[in-house]
């Protein structure tokens, strides 16, 4: 049996410690919650390896770690097919703040009007239930970072930035025809052959590091790992330094300074630079923390700088909180640690909110 100890106490301390605080956390989270991981296999074990045989045989499965029992499964821990109980430190993909089978989670599912809800798939854009505009109300909004009042409803983090960047594309366009949608005939048949004027030379800044989906468009703006971008073709969109700090941060606060003026800097050349491309840059996309790139941070003068030089370039100003929302930095939204001086014009959501979307100011819809 595999037991979790703390090295800084004697193990028998240890082992004490760490099951009087799993009964402390089974109280306020799942009762009857598994008090220590137990590992009785391998990982992957003989089901989990004889089912991934099997999936292989219709499907890319290379990414697969283990089979989970999610009957068994509850609150921090996954139990695999194999029996094994695993402490789930990453939550899924980060996607699971009250655990597995947390009752209240389960008692929503019971409701029948959910239950029909999921049986009739909605066409939410064109047949919404008489209950959808209450619902939305009393759930998304009522949560809605300040001074964000719309509200875009998705399916998960990448298509909630996809559609977040049309927005600003439509946006930025708008502005350029004064603010109308009046549309001209070679518009909208140069659009249809993916021509300009129809479907403009336009660009969305991202970070190095950053991670904001797998989408085409998304995909274009995620700078974190070869293994999602390779063979793929991608806009030739600009890509700005993300700060890298020297730590601890309070012994190198002037060199920390200095890197924010460098990354800084380099924003404004690249959209510069863009512009004469003919590919300005519609809008701005960054992670208040970036996650799947490393666990990298950026100071608040950095976010509240960066907000200046959107509206300085007339660019939206996208912060992608689809990992950070939810409440895992000790506010609903991470950018609100950041003491900007007014909203980001578009923040996005997925994983913790157990659905995807977008809160924008109303001319971003």
């Amino acid at each position: 049996m595999y037991r979790i100890q703390d090295a800084a106490r004697p193990a028998a301390t240890a082992a004490k410690h760490f099951v009087n605080g799993s009964q402390r956390m089974a109280s306020t989270l799942v009762l009857g919650e598994y008090t220590t991981p137990v590992v009785k296999a391998e990982v992957p074990g003989p089901k989990s390896k004889k089912l991934l045989a099997e999936l292989s045989e219709f499907q890319q499965s290379g990414s697969v770690q283990l089979f989970a029992d999610y009957n068994k499964s509850l609150g921090n821990y996954l139990v695999d097919v194999d029996g094994n109980v695993l402490l789930d430190v990453y939550t899924q993909i980060s996607s699971m703040p009250l655990g597995y089978n947390h009752p209240d989670m389960l008692k929503v599912l019971e409701n029948d009007e959910n239950k029909r809800a999921v049986v009739n798939r909605p066409a939410l854009g064109v047949f919404p239930a008489g209950d959808w505009p209450a619902k939305l109300r009393n759930t998304l909004m009522s949560v809605a970072p300040k001074g964000l009042n719309s509200l875009t409803t998705m399916m998960c983090g990448s298509c909630s930035n996809e559609n977040a960047y049309k927005n600003m594309f439509m946006k930025y366009m708008r502005d350029k025809r004064g603010g109308t949608s009046d549309f001209t005939d070679l518009e909208k048949e140069s659009c249809m052959i993916n021509m300009p004027p129809g479907a403009p030379k336009l660009s969305i800044m991202s970070f190095s590091g950053s991670f904001h989906g797998r989408t085409l468009g998304a995909l274009s703006t995620t700078h974190s790992k070869y293994v999602h971008k390779l063979d793929v073709p991608a806009f030739d969109w600009p890509i700005a330094r993300f700060p890298v700090y020297k730590y601890p941060l309070h012994e190198n606060l002037a060199e920390n300074e200095k890197e924010d003026e460098r990354c800084l800097a380099d924003v404004e050349e690249l959209i510069e630079k863009w512009e004469k491309k003919g590919c300005p840059v519609a809008g701005i996309i960054i992670e208040p923390i970036q996650s799947e790139g490393g666990d990298n941070h950026a100071s608040p003068y950095f976010f509240q700088k960066l907000q200046k030089i959107a509206k300085k370039y007339n660019a939206g100003y996208l912060i992608d909180e689809v990992q950070t929302g939810g409440g895992p930095t000790g506010k609903m939204w991470c950018h609100e640690h950041f003491d900007l001086e007014s909203p980001p014009d578009i923040v996005t959501f997925s994983k913790k909110m157990q659905t995807g979307g977008y809160y924008s100011k109303p001319e971003f819809l």
